[in-house]
């Protein structure tokens, strides 16, 4: 096996491993919506996850860690796309909160903060923003 070989796949596990978290925060409320089955197949062809390996984590979705990023702008990224998620079908559930409040620390951000970044990355992804606003408004908030 060659060194391209073994980076090409510990970045697919890392992205089935965040489609895995993404679609935990979709069970939450137990039921997939026509709007999420949407965003989950758009997000799945952007990480690249094969049609066998889809129909896997759907089935399996909670045997799949969460690797927390070692880039604060991929966790940025990543915490971006469960916080779209959350608002796909336009329903803040609480149940849905406090699991994204619990995938945050998955992916490194630290437990006394965790509420505050979801809310504030909520509202964000409420008010329309792109990737780059929120990513740079979730930064500025440290300072």
């Amino acid at each position: 096996m060659s060194i391209s070989d073994l980076f090409d796949s510990g970045f697919q596990k890392r992205n089935k491993d965040h489609f895995a978290a993404i679609v935990r925060v979709a069970m939450s409320d137990g039921v997939i919506t026509d709007e999420e089955k949407a965003f989950l197949d758009r997000l799945a062809r952007r990480l690249e996850i094969s049609d066998e390996d889809y129909k896997e984590i759907l089935k399996d979705y909670n045997t799949h860690p969460i690797n927390p990023p070692t880039s604060y702008d991929i966790r940025l990224e990543r915490l971006f796309d469960l916080a779209r998620m959350v608002y796909a079908d336009s329903i803040k559930g609480d149940d849905q909160v406090v699991l994204l409040e619990k995938l945050s620390i998955g992916l490194g951000f630290r437990s006394e903060n965790a509420k505050y970044v979801v809310d504030k990355a909520l509202n964000l992804v409420d008010n329309g923003v792109d990737v780059d606003t929120f990513t740079e408004e979730i930064k500025n908030m440290n300072r």
